[in-house]
């Protein structure tokens, strides 16, 4: 066990953020190679008792999932919270929409900036802040080949410099 007692979240990213005293969950690595992140909002998630102890066990998978703003309200879709293990006929449906908490202004911010073309609203992170699931839901606009090809050559030779950088500092 790590993270305080907690097992290491199954889908990947889990760990604590000393600086925060997060405890992130699940992360979704694809929506980083997907999309160019514009900006990024924090929000509440409604879940169910047994949901909370399932992800308090890391049992969370976002890899498909995303959000829609829907007559004033924001939903979350795909996002899979595995059925607790010593729960009961209280456990949900994994795969069922759930709704986001958010002000107001910010719904209708995010409504207007997913109503223009190429921009979708992608759930980066879960993780817990103080005891409640948070949800790290990014604006996001959709990369094609190239730029995703860009992105690798840009990691490739910053490596490079790095890994130069290292045996100049051994030498």
């Amino acid at each position: 066990m790590t993270n305080g007692g907690r097992p290491a979240a199954a889908s990947g990213g889990g760990g604590k953020d000393a600086s925060r005293g997060d405890f992130a969950v699940a992360t979704n690595r694809r929506a980083l190679h997907d999309y160019f992140v514009e900006s990024t909002v924090e929000c509440g998630i409604v879940l169910s008792g047994t949901e909370v102890k399932s992800l308090r066990q890391g049992k969370a998978q976002m890899a498909d999932s995303y959000a829609i703003v829907d007559q004033g309200e924001a939903f979350l879709h795909h996002l899979h919270i595995s059925p607790y293990e010593q729960g009961n006929r209280e456990n949900k449906d994994p795969m069922r929409v759930r709704k986001l908490l958010l002000h107001r202004r910010e719904i209708d911010r995010l409504f207007v900036l997913t109503r223009q073309k190429g921009y979708a609203l992608v759930p980066l992170r879960l993780y817990f802040t103080r005891g409640k699931a948070k949800l790290a839901l990014g604006v996001c606009k959709g990369k094609k080949l190239h730029d995703k090809r860009a992105t690798i050559a840009a990691r490739d030779a910053d490596r490079d410099v790095r890994r130069e950088l290292r045996g100049r500092e051994k030498a």
